[in-house]
């Protein structure tokens, strides 16, 4: 069978035109689509454990009869899922917008080859307020600031868990989980907020990217290394002794200092929280200025009153987390045991609501002129080379007649889906209703993704894929089913 090479957008429309107007055919001759489906007379055949040659040799005859299988085949080994993506998603799915925030922040940030989109994600929702307080056109914070102190942190952490866990045996999830990942790029929005609270912020060219921020998988896996080689050592050592925690400061501090020397030499010496800086920038209009401030100070004007209210910001000591996890019960309180960065402060925790209640809120931050951080499994129906997240984008039925049927809840239940990706939302889509259609996205990819690094989400990939949303209490409508969630509400209220 010759393969003849055509256009990706010839072949789409050549699928189409060979799909079938019913769901199912009225025969099986002739060349119509064989679909795959049970039959009742065959459903209480006994289970065969192995594959017979001959029966994948009559699969395949029986796929090949088919011409729409057969281009199918031709689209599908040169162009991928890609002629698959449907032309009517692409020109619904418009940048366009009727509520928009006044400033979006740039310019469009680029966590290059590293995981950390929640550092990105959160100081691009930061540095909105900065750019209206001081009049700026550009502005970024520096993620790598964060990224040092949060890889110190975890490593800390990480000792800490393998010191609290010398009881448990070494091949048990809970160690092995422990050591799966001890400094991964990822991060939650209670571990963001505990860095600033600790180390502050600075603008990037105060601590602009190394080579290993934008490239972390090197520097991640010397660092994973030392750390399980360490957590074996304290474990052997914690069972010579009968007070671990009375006996081990030494070797644990040793430990430490090395952890620290590979970031140091890889990531370059940060700025001190408590040393004072001097900024210098130009405004908007082109005017020179200068502000001496540490860190610490820095970050402090983002949970300043008067500041917020004049330029519509954000508390990040009192916004949190919604998710929506249809596996648990809604209003509840949700936290992952031993996941966190920094002992003895804020521990990672969601208060769990329906999607309508976590739109809402978004909605309302916006109207508010606020961004929003949101978390989503960003890889399920996406493009990076359109901008597009729909649900509707890719029709894998047209190409293989396979249907994706699993519900949120399925999904999270069996790990096909999961929170992989921060990004921002600055704008929304309302219809006639006021209920939302589709939502602007700023990624963290560069410009060269999306349309120069903006995407739009349509609002039932929202319904499906979005797992979190980081508002402010005041702007959630709170109900009696909030139980253990509503009085977290209150106590940030």
């Amino acid at each position: 069978m010759d393969i003849i090479a055509v256009t990706g957008d010839q072949l789409f429309e050549r699928l189409n035109s060979l799909g079938l107007e019913n769901s199912r055919p009225a025969s099986s001759e002739g060349g119509s689509f064989d679909y795959i489906e049970e039959n009742a007379d065959t459903m209480d055949t006994p289970v065969h454990p192995t594959i017979s040659i001959s029966t994948t040799e009559q699969w395949e005859k029986q796929l090949l009869k088919d011409p729409k299988n057969r281009l199918a085949l031709t689209a599908l080994t040169q162009h991928g899922n890609n002629v698959l993506t449907q032309r009517s998603t692409q020109i619904k799915d418009t940048q366009n917008f009727n509520v928009k925030i006044s400033v979006e922040g740039s310019p469009i940030t680029n966590q290059k080859s590293s995981g950390r989109c929640w550092l990105f994600a959160a100081t691009n929702v930061f540095r909105v307020a900065t750019m209206k307080r001081y009049n700026l056109k550009e502005f970024e914070f520096s993620q790598g600031y964060l990224f040092y102190w949060d890889k110190l942190e975890k490593a800390n952490w990480f000792l800490e868990q393998i010191l609290d866990t010398v009881e448990e045996p070494l091949e048990g999830r809970l160690v092995q989980t422990l050591l799966s990942s001890p400094v991964g790029d990822g991060g939650q929005w209670d571990m963001l907020a505990n860095l600033v609270e600790k180390y502050g912020l600075v603008p990037q060219q105060h601590y602009p990217d190394s080579y290993n921020s934008q490239n972390s998988s090197g520097m991640s896996s010397l660092i994973t290394a030392k750390l399980r080689e360490d957590a074996l050592e304290l474990r052997r050592l914690a069972g010579e002794r009968s007070d671990a925690r009375g006996s081990l400061g030494s070797v644990k501090d040793k430990m430490m200092r090395e952890i620290h020397l590979i970031l140091t030499v890889m990531l370059g010496p940060p700025p001190s929280p408590t040393t004072e800086m001097t900024w210098e920038y130009y405004d908007k209009e082109d005017k020179f200025h200068s502000v001496t401030t540490t860190p610490l100070d820095f970050a402090g004007e983002l949970s300043n009153k008067a500041c917020m209210h004049s330029h519509s910001g954000v508390d990040v000591h009192e916004v949190f987390s919604l998710v929506n996890d249809p596996r648990n019960d809604y209003g509840s309180l949700l936290s992952v045991s031993r996941l966190g960065n920094i002992i003895g402060m804020r521990g990672v925790r969601y208060v769990n609501v329906d999607m309508a209640t976590m739109k809402k809120a978004c909605i309302a931050m916006l109207k508010a002129d606020i961004p929003v951080f949101f978390g989503s499994d960003v890889g399920k129906f996406s493009s990076s080379q359109s901008g597009i997240m729909d649900t509707d984008l890719i029709d894998y039925e047209l190409g293989f007649n396979v249907r994706l049927g699993l519900n949120k809840a399925q999904r999270l239940m069996t790990g096909e889906s999961a929170m992989t990706h921060a990004m921002v939302l600055t704008a929304v889509h309302l219809d006639k209703d006021r209920e939302p259609v589709r939502w602007r996205v700023q990624n963290s990819w560069g410009e060269g993704a999306g349309k120069k690094g903006w995407f739009v989400m349509s609002d039932n990939w929202m319904d499906q894929f979005v797992y979190q949303a980081v508002v402010d209490p005041k702007y959630v409508a709170t109900t009696p089913l909030f139980g253990e969630g509503e009085r977290l509400l209150t106590q940030r209220q």
